[in-house]
């Protein structure tokens, strides 16, 4: 039990684990489950107390909107307008580790809260069975950002959730390691599409559905989407990036055939990187305060996400 009165429950990846979860949810507890890019905290996205206790419990800032999953391309048009080119990335790549800035449905049931006062919320289908399964079972749309404090590691297992967050959220549901591990690719609309983050769906699958090249945001323009803080990601112990070599003290976070403390893949598998890359920082993390230095990563395919993250979890803490 902790100081707040929260028990966390831990949940089983069955009928009757999902039942429990769909119940807490529905009775606006938090929830945190897995998907195929990291462990999302769950929350309904139409009840304003809900949503607001998943800003208490990460510490996050209430101007960083929220990503709303639902189980299905159809379950969209309940809150948000899908049209156009935004529809066709949708029938490609739903469900998917892809999530879509889309205008907010006049009328329609979110909290304000969900999208921070703008007129567009972050939309996603996910892929993962049991987010499915959750989805389906709770009956209404489902705000999950990440299950971390606000700006940590983020939760590729259910034990990270539990590091970061027992005590001030209900339940876990505890479906294993998570496939992807890295959240997901974000695309606004300026009205044609545009890159606003980088993640688990490389750019250049896009890009090969749209037939050209996709836009960047500029880092100058304000925040309209998750995962935008200059400062993100972050273990307690500093990083240092693009490590040739290693310095005195220093632990190795390497990538291909390089000696290392953990190695994020020593074939050098951008995919295998990422999947890894959270539950290496979580272990560098946990073993203590030293400086951590990076080997390169090709900055194409899935190292472009990773570099993202990356850079966030070395920027300057605010």
């Amino acid at each position: 039990m902790s100081a707040d009165g929260i028990k966390t429950e831990t949940l089983t990846a069955d009928a009757a684990g999902v039942a429990r979860a769909a119940d807490l949810l529905r009775a606006g507890a938090l929830v945190s489950f897995p998907t195929e890019t990291v462990y999302g905290l769950g929350a309904d996205a139409t009840n304003d107390h809900a949503v607001a206790r998943i800003f208490e419990a990460k510490g996050r800032p209430r101007f960083n909107p929220l990503i709303v999953h639902v189980p299905s391309l159809d379950a969209v048009s309940e809150i948000a307008v899908l049209e156009g080119v935004a529809l066709d990335l949708a029938q490609a790549f739903w469900p998917g580790p892809l999530t879509l800035v889309l205008p907010l449905k006049p009328g329609g049931p979110l909290s304000a809260l969900v999208s921070a006062g703008l007129p567009t919320v972050a939309v996603r289908v996910p892929a993962h069975p049991l987010a499915q399964d959750l989805l389906e079972t709770t009956g209404v749309p489902i705000a999950a950002p990440s299950a971390n404090p606000s700006g940590r590691i983020s939760p590729s297992t259910a034990q990270h959730v539990l590091d970061g967050l027992s005590g001030r959220i209900a339940a876990v549901l505890d479906g294993g390691p998570c496939e992807v591990g890295l959240e997901s690719t974000i695309v606004g609309f300026d009205p044609a599409p545009v890159l606003l983050r980088p993640g688990g769906l490389p750019v250049e699958a896009i890009e090969a559905a749209l037939g050209g090249p996709i836009a960047t945001r500029q880092t100058s323009a304000g925040i309209n989407a998750p995962g935008q803080l200059s400062s993100h990601y972050a273990p307690d112990a500093p990083l240092r990036l693009n490590a040739e070599t290693v310095h005195p003290g220093e632990r190795l976070l390497g990538f291909g055939h390089v000696a290392a403390d953990l190695n994020l893949s020593p074939s050098g598998d951008l995919v295998e990187a990422a999947a890894n890359l959270f539950g290496y920082l979580h272990r560098l993390d946990a073993g203590g305060n030293a400086p951590i230095a990076v080997s390169p990563i090709p900055d194409h395919g899935m190292g472009r996400a990773i570099n993202d993250r990356l850079r966030r979890a070395a920027a300057p803490r605010d």
